[in-house]
């Protein structure tokens, strides 16, 4: 078993997620896959590893063993990647297909310690999540990183980061925003087939507030920089104008007290962001390690 690390990342994965699907989601295999190698260990060592219970799992006194046996193992494997990756040395650039959300306001924080990571050149094609996964699919990119999945035998999603969804405006709002809030506010939308005014119909919906349909709507916009710098330069003296997005890209100038961010009541509205890749290049070791480091800076 011990020739076969897959399996052991699987059993770390599966500890540190705490369940058996989330293991899946971030390994990018089947549940009953992750399921299946677990099987195998606890056959293999011949004895009872994990415990599921209903609010995820707990490690046996034997599985605590093996954890800290596979995190020796983890560390030896990832210095010994990065010394085959010192002999490859690729003069190549590696290219992102990321949509605009994460090219512009999340990848470019670790952009530079990327580049180091991997010992080659970064370029980043910043388009809609449909776009990147077509170019990844058309081989013009090594990587999508991805705001919506878009299920295809050929790719192999992994769960990255909670990407949140905020209201905001440039005069104060707040925290809890009531249904009453909302109809009376001005709004500056996203368009209709937008991902991210989906999940603002479904979380609408959940708290049993009014369709977004029922809005005081002025303008419907597709690009998230254009709504931000919309609700930016409205007239502070009339009603609030607001819009919703990730509060990623306004994280800045929510700190700085020129934008300020609520929510729909008690809910937050969250989205996953995926990392995406080809099953012909699931054993890359450029690809392996990309993910490996977007996984710990989440």
């Amino acid at each position: 078993m011990l020739t076969d690390f897959a399996k052991l990342e699987t059993f770390l994965t599966v500890v540190r997620e705490k369940s058996f699907s989330k293991a899946s989601a971030k390994l990018g295999i089947s549940q009953p896959a992750v399921t299946q190698q677990m099987k195998f260990i606890e056959d293999y060592l011949d004895v009872q590893i994990v415990d599921r219970k209903k609010n995820g799992i707990r490690l046996t006194k034997e599985g605590q063993m093996l954890y800290s046996i596979a995190q020796k193992i983890e560390r030896c494997v990832n210095n010994a990647e990065k010394e085959l990756l010192k002999i490859m040395n690729k003069d190549v650039t590696f290219v992102f297909g990321a949509s605009f959300i994460i090219g512009n306001y999340i990848l470019p924080r670790f952009l530079n310690n990327l580049k180091e990571n991997i010992n080659n050149d970064v370029s980043i094609n910043v388009s809609v999540s449909h776009k990147a996964i077509e170019d990844l699919l058309d081989k013009k990119i090594d990587m999508a990183l991805v705001e919506n999945y878009i299920p295809d035998d050929n790719i192999i999603y992994r769960e990255w980061m909670d990407d949140e969804i905020v209201i905001f405006s440039n005069q104060a709002l707040p925290l809890k925003a009531k249904a009453k809030d909302l109809l009376s506010y001005k709004w500056v939308c996203r368009n209709p087939d937008s991902h991210t005014r989906l999940i603002f119909k479904e979380s609408l919906d959940k708290a049993n507030y009014p369709d977004c349909d029922t809005f005081n709507v002025t303008s419907e916009v597709t690009s998230a920089t254009t709504i931000v710098q919309t609700v930016l330069h409205s007239n502070k003296d009339d009603v609030p104008t607001v819009s919703i997005v990730s509060r990623n890209a306004i994280e800045s100038l929510l700190k700085a007290g020129v934008l300020f961010e609520s929510r729909i009541g008690n809910q937050k509205m969250i989205r996953k962001l995926y990392i995406a890749y080809r099953k012909d290049r699931k054993h890359d070791a450029f690809i392996e390690n990309v993910v490996d480091y977007l996984l710990k800076i989440k």
